[in-house]
Protein backbone atom coordinates (compact mmCIF):
# COMPACT_ATOMS: atom_id res chain seq x y z
CA UNK A 1 0.00 0.00 0.00
CA UNK A 2 1.23 3.62 -0.95
CA UNK A 3 2.24 5.70 2.11
CA UNK A 4 -0.30 8.17 0.26
CA UNK A 5 -3.25 5.65 1.06
CA UNK A 6 -2.26 4.88 4.08
CA UNK A 7 -1.69 8.59 5.08
CA UNK A 8 -5.26 9.01 3.76
CA UNK A 9 -6.76 6.23 6.13
CA UNK A 10 -4.95 7.40 9.21
CA UNK A 11 -6.47 11.06 8.27
CA UNK A 12 -9.70 9.63 8.27
CA UNK A 13 -9.92 7.93 11.18
CA UNK A 14 -8.78 10.83 12.79
CA UNK A 15 -11.83 12.53 11.48
CA UNK A 16 -14.10 10.06 12.43
CA UNK A 17 -13.11 10.27 15.90
CA UNK A 18 -13.16 13.98 16.05
CA UNK A 19 -16.47 13.88 14.36
CA UNK A 20 -15.29 16.37 11.89
CA UNK A 21 -18.08 15.60 9.00
CA UNK A 22 -16.90 17.65 6.49
CA UNK A 23 -13.41 16.22 6.66
CA UNK A 24 -15.08 12.79 6.71
CA UNK A 25 -16.71 12.80 3.76
CA UNK A 26 -14.00 14.49 1.49
CA UNK A 27 -12.06 11.68 2.84
CA UNK A 28 -14.66 9.06 2.22
CA UNK A 29 -15.08 10.66 -1.29
CA UNK A 30 -11.22 10.16 -1.62
CA UNK A 31 -11.20 6.31 -0.40
CA UNK A 32 -13.77 5.61 -2.70
CA UNK A 33 -12.66 7.06 -5.86
CA UNK A 34 -8.38 5.48 -4.86
CA UNK A 35 -10.65 2.07 -4.10
CA UNK A 36 -12.26 2.15 -7.61
CA UNK A 37 -9.19 3.16 -9.34
CA UNK A 38 -7.35 0.38 -8.13
CA UNK A 39 -10.47 -2.08 -8.99
CA UNK A 40 -10.19 -0.74 -12.83
CA UNK A 41 -6.59 -1.71 -12.96
CA UNK A 42 -6.99 -4.85 -11.30
CA UNK A 43 -4.65 -4.46 -8.58
CA UNK A 44 -5.11 -4.56 -4.72
CA UNK A 45 -3.95 -1.12 -4.07
CA UNK A 46 -1.93 1.83 -6.32
CA UNK A 47 1.29 3.17 -5.93
CA UNK A 48 2.06 6.74 -5.15
CA UNK A 49 2.24 8.00 -8.86
CA UNK A 50 -1.34 6.54 -9.43
CA UNK A 51 -3.28 7.42 -6.20
CA UNK A 52 -1.59 11.40 -7.36
CA UNK A 53 -3.49 10.72 -10.48
CA UNK A 54 -6.78 10.12 -8.72
CA UNK A 55 -6.69 12.67 -6.26
CA UNK A 56 -5.30 15.61 -9.26
CA UNK A 57 -8.88 14.42 -11.04
CA UNK A 58 -10.91 14.64 -7.83
CA UNK A 59 -9.32 18.08 -7.23
CA UNK A 60 -10.30 18.80 -10.42
CA UNK A 61 -13.60 18.05 -10.30
CA UNK A 62 -13.71 20.12 -6.65
CA UNK A 63 -12.45 22.53 -8.83
CA UNK A 64 -15.04 22.67 -11.45
CA UNK A 65 -17.85 22.26 -8.10
CA UNK A 66 -16.40 25.26 -6.93
CA UNK A 67 -16.79 27.59 -9.78
CA UNK A 68 -20.48 26.28 -10.76
CA UNK A 69 -21.20 26.68 -6.82
CA UNK A 70 -19.58 29.86 -6.75
CA UNK A 71 -21.53 31.19 -10.38
CA UNK A 72 -24.47 29.93 -8.97
CA UNK A 73 -24.66 32.27 -5.51
CA UNK A 74 -24.36 28.92 -3.53
CA UNK A 75 -21.82 30.47 -0.94
CA UNK A 76 -22.63 27.41 1.54
CA UNK A 77 -21.59 24.69 -0.66
CA UNK A 78 -18.85 26.85 -2.07
CA UNK A 79 -16.99 26.82 1.30
CA UNK A 80 -17.90 22.62 1.89
CA UNK A 81 -15.90 22.38 -1.45
CA UNK A 82 -13.08 24.82 -0.86
CA UNK A 83 -12.53 22.58 2.69
CA UNK A 84 -12.39 19.93 0.71
CA UNK A 85 -9.89 20.89 -1.70
CA UNK A 86 -7.76 22.02 1.17
CA UNK A 87 -7.65 18.72 2.47
CA UNK A 88 -7.13 16.84 -1.12
CA UNK A 89 -4.43 19.69 -1.90
CA UNK A 90 -2.20 18.22 1.33
CA UNK A 91 -1.72 15.01 -0.79
CA UNK A 92 -0.58 16.49 -3.73
CA UNK A 93 3.39 17.44 -4.84
CA UNK A 94 4.60 20.70 -4.79
CA UNK A 95 2.85 22.69 -7.19
CA UNK A 96 5.79 24.27 -9.65
CA UNK A 97 5.59 28.51 -9.94
CA UNK A 98 4.69 29.53 -13.79
CA UNK A 99 8.28 30.54 -13.81
CA UNK A 100 9.67 26.55 -13.87
CA UNK A 101 6.80 26.01 -15.77
CA UNK A 102 7.85 28.57 -18.68
CA UNK A 103 11.57 26.96 -18.30
CA UNK A 104 10.24 23.36 -18.81
CA UNK A 105 8.08 24.79 -21.66
CA UNK A 106 10.77 26.71 -23.02
CA UNK A 107 13.29 23.45 -23.02
CA UNK A 108 10.44 21.44 -24.39
CA UNK A 109 9.81 23.67 -27.61
CA UNK A 110 13.59 23.50 -28.14
CA UNK A 111 13.75 19.80 -27.82
CA UNK A 112 11.00 19.32 -30.26
CA UNK A 113 11.62 21.66 -32.84
CA UNK A 114 8.51 23.42 -32.42
CA UNK A 115 7.72 26.75 -33.76
CA UNK A 116 4.43 27.84 -34.51
CA UNK A 117 0.75 27.03 -32.98
CA UNK A 118 0.48 23.83 -35.31
CA UNK A 119 3.14 22.08 -33.10
CA UNK A 120 1.27 23.01 -29.50
CA UNK A 121 0.21 18.80 -28.91
CA UNK A 122 3.79 17.88 -29.37
CA UNK A 123 4.98 20.09 -26.56
CA UNK A 124 2.39 19.77 -24.67
CA UNK A 125 3.16 16.30 -24.37
CA UNK A 126 6.66 16.89 -23.57
CA UNK A 127 5.72 19.03 -21.05
CA UNK A 128 3.23 17.01 -19.14
CA UNK A 129 5.28 14.36 -19.28
CA UNK A 130 7.90 15.90 -17.40
CA UNK A 131 5.28 18.11 -15.30
CA UNK A 132 2.73 15.18 -14.46
CA UNK A 133 1.08 16.03 -11.27
CA UNK A 134 3.78 19.34 -10.35
CA UNK A 135 1.72 22.02 -12.47
CA UNK A 136 -1.96 22.95 -13.38
CA UNK A 137 -2.86 22.10 -16.93
CA UNK A 138 -4.14 25.82 -17.47
CA UNK A 139 -1.22 27.20 -16.72
CA UNK A 140 0.64 24.72 -18.89
CA UNK A 141 -1.13 25.15 -21.92
CA UNK A 142 -1.05 29.19 -21.19
CA UNK A 143 2.40 29.22 -21.13
CA UNK A 144 2.64 27.00 -24.20
CA UNK A 145 0.95 28.99 -26.30
CA UNK A 146 2.26 32.44 -25.36
CA UNK A 147 5.73 30.76 -26.52
CA UNK A 148 4.47 28.86 -29.80
CA UNK A 149 3.08 32.35 -30.79
CA UNK A 150 6.12 34.62 -29.93
CA UNK A 151 4.28 36.70 -26.95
Amino acid sequence: MSLIIKDIDVRFIAAMKAKDAEALSAFRMLRAALKNAAIEKRKPDLDDEEAHEVISRELKKLKDSLKDFTDAGREDLAAKVEKEIGLLSEFMPEQMGEDEVRAVVKEAVTSTGASNPGDFGRVMGEVMKKVKGRADGGLVTRIAKEELSGS
